[in-house]
């Protein structure tokens, strides 16, 4: 058990699949209470399956987190049954490939509203819940997609200004959480071997999977990550 994470309420987005649904199940084996949040109803059932069978507990709400009735119920539906909300882990994203001079605005409105938007609900629902309750945790997953400096891969232009936007969000979101005891930090990961890349670059090679991932949001998340509130966690990892 990790001590920091025993009890704790937390809500994971996108939990069905990928680095979600690792991250759910890493959280429920350290003693978590989870909340799973997704789109997909059966991905969703699948992931609680697990939990549950390995001893665990779940709560499953679907919906999108790009849609702010659907982050209204989450958080209804959360407080109604665990009465707070401890660790927010906004994993959920999608990506596009497309090359800029052809983007068509409602594929970048629709990455934009994943990833940022939907990363912005959440955030304001926690801070809310987390600020009647005396504190609690948000960890937000950027990219290093979203990092100056880093090589960048054409078609992935939505894709790269959401997760600069995650950045960005994070970093003043720590700033206003300070007063609050509300803890705020992101994870900027390089390939990971998920569905996504494979979409987004399948040329690149995956240096980590998301169960390492789902380690290291662990760490962050508990009490031995206490110090991280603001940073950017930047991971350059190899396969």
């Amino acid at each position: 058990m990790t001590m920091g994470i025993q009890k704790k309420v937390t809500i994971v987005t996108g939990a069905g699949s990928g680095v979600g649904r690792a991250t759910a199940l890493r959280f429920a084996r350290a003693g978590s209470r989870v909340a799973l949040f997704g789109r997909t109803g059966e991905t969703l059932e699948a992931t609680a399956a697990a939990i549950r069978d390995a001893g665990g507990e779940a709560l499953v709400v679907q919906g999108d987190v790009a849609l702010e009735e659907d982050v209204l119920a989450l958080w209804t539906r959360v407080l109604a049954v665990y009465e707070r909300v401890d660790i927010l882990i906004n994993c959920a994203g999608v990506v596009a490939v497309k090359p800029f001079a052809e983007m068509d605005t409602a594929t970048w409105d629709h990455v934009l509203n994943v990833n940022l938007r939907g990363t912005f609900l959440c955030c304001q629902q926690a801070f809310r819940t987390m600020a009647s309750q005396g504190g609690g945790v948000i960890v937000n997953l950027s990219s290093l997609s979203g990092v100056k400096g880093v090589e960048k891969f054409p078609g992935l232009s939505a894709y790269n200004v959401s997760k600069a936007g995650v950045a960005g969000l994070t970093e003043i979101l720590a700033v206003e959480g300070r007063a609050l005891n509300i803890r705020v930090a992101a994870v900027s990961p390089g390939a990971i071997d998920t569905e996504m890349l494979r979409q987004a670059a399948p040329h690149l090679k995956a240096g980590m999977t998301p169960e390492e991932l789902a380690e290291i949001l662990l760490f962050m998340a508990d009490d031995s990550g206490r110090v991280l509130s603001g940073t950017n966690l930047e991971i350059f990892s190899n396969a």
